[in-house]
């Protein structure tokens, strides 16, 4: 299963320094940890690459003086964010041309970096986990959600298309569209689960009880999960409770030093299937 996510790797800023971050690191190494062959395209500086936890996952490093770095502060469940640094775009042509008839291909934006005519050329499975299209930032890094300007060039490409509620506070008159045109919608919840949109039929799907020590990358987490068990057994409503059991594992632990393999996820959904 050749798993491609296309986004930028970022540090994340933590009291004495960073850590890894970005859809592409919680993603990918969820992805591998699950069986898949991870390829990661992101525009950072080399050494953020070498992280020891993506040792698994092939990196294609486009060239920055700069990696994303996010300060993520969290406060009764909301998150605020400011960004420190931001590396530049990555373009359809920047993608290797073989990696276009991966599996899998997660269109992962973070900062609006995403060529979004990237997803025209995908042949697998195609999906996006579209926040990065929703946020801009002011000139001393404040994030602010805003209406997805490019929905329109990528909607009718998806296979899949996974956010959160909090996503789409800059234009929520979006949803309808998004459920009329992407087959498979699913929207993350925190600790209520997930709601999923299956050819516009609802769904309301549980999770598992988590400790949260860092809920930082669950939705990625998320994405992950679900788009590989889907793409192995074809059932969105059982690869949604899967990857609502591996997201809560993960924000049981700081970064993602954490996040599940597939032994420890099936071991909890044998003793707790879904109702």
């Amino acid at each position: 299963m050749q798993f491609t996510i296309i986004g930028n790797l970022t540090r994340d800023v933590i009291p004495g320094g960073y850590t890894l971050g970005g859809t592409s690191s919680y993603a990918g190494i969820t992805a591998r940890r699950l069986g898949a062959d991870v390829t990661v395209i992101s525009r950072s500086r080399p050494e953020d690459a070498q992280h020891p936890l993506l040792k698994d996952v092939n990196i294609v490093v486009l060239p920055s003086q700069h990696t994303t770095t996010f300060h993520n502060v969290y406060h009764n469940n909301v998150r605020t964010q400011r960004l420190r640094a931001v590396a530049g775009p990555i373009l359809a042509d920047d993608v290797p041309p073989e990696l276009y008839d991966s599996d899998i291909i997660l269109l992962a934006p973070l900062t609006q970096e995403v060529d979004p005519t990237i997803a025209e050329r995908g042949q697998g499975l195609m999906a996006a986990t579209p926040q990065g299209w929703m946020r801009e930032w002011d000139s001393e890094g404040n994030v602010v959600a805003v209406p997805w300007y490019c929905a329109g060039r990528v909607l009718p490409h998806l296979d899949v298309i996974i956010f959160s509620d909090e996503d789409l506070i800059g234009d929520l008159s979006i949803l309808p569209t998004i459920i009329d045109t992407v087959p498979v919608v699913a929207i993350t919840k925190a600790a209520e689960g997930c709601v999923l949109y299956v050819q516009g039929k609802r769904h309301r799907i549980p999770t598992r009880p988590a400790r949260e020590v860092d809920p930082t990358g669950a939705g990625d987490t998320f994405a992950a999960a679900f788009l590989v068990h889907y793409y192995q057994h074809q059932d969105p409503i059982q690869a949604a409770y899967f990857a609502n059991v591996a997201a809560s594992m993960g924000i049981e632990s700081v970064g993602v030093s954490g996040l599940p393999g597939a032994d420890d996820v099936l071991a909890y959904i044998q003793e707790h299937p879904l109702p």
